[in-house]
């Protein structure tokens, strides 16, 4: 883990978000198992639910020069907060920034399709995110979605600087 954010500690824009087990009864509450940190090339996935603390992670979250980008990540980063106090620093909402681009839909899947003319499956979205070992459609929809998060910011201020 140490390599991974020493690694990431170099980034200047990662791709943010987390996953969390679902509820299904009211008055539930699960905090969130994962946290996916992407680059260019790689997604970092931290199984936050089995080390039970923020504290390897928090040179990154608290930075205000690595910026990490994502959709709904208010919320994320609310419900880490709830796990471990911390000062977030450098967090980007994308429908924030594609908002302003005229793109009324503000989910990732919906700004995937505009952006990149891509498609994501959601078919792993509601799993069980705590389970001790995740499955390969997990670990692949984890990764894709803190990916596209990053690559959804730089086409955003791709689009937004060449208007």
């Amino acid at each position: 883990m140490a390599a991974a954010v020493e690694t990431l500690q170099h980034a200047t824009i990662l791709g943010f978000d987390t996953e969390t087990r679902p509820t299904f009864k009211k008055g539930d509450y699960y905090p969130p198992a994962l946290i996916q940190l992407g680059t260019p090339d790689c997604v970092y996935l931290f199984r936050i639910s089995a080390i039970k603390t923020l504290a390897p992670l928090l040179p990154i979250l608290e930075s205000k020069t690595i910026l990490k980008t994502g959709v709904a990540i208010k919320d994320d980063v609310k419900e880490l907060r709830r796990m471990e106090d911390f000062q977030p620093g450098g967090f980007i909402e994308i429908a924030d920034i594609t908002l302003k681009l005229g793109y009324e839909n503000r989910g990732l899947r919906a700004l995937a399709g505009l952006l990149m003319q891509g498609r994501i499956s959601k078919a792993a979205q509601v799993s069980n995110w705590a389970r001790p070992e995740l499955d390969r459609k997990q670990i692949r929809y984890a990764a894709t979605d803190a990916w596209i998060s990053r690559e959804l910011y730089i086409r955003a201020i791709a689009e937004r600087d060449s208007a």
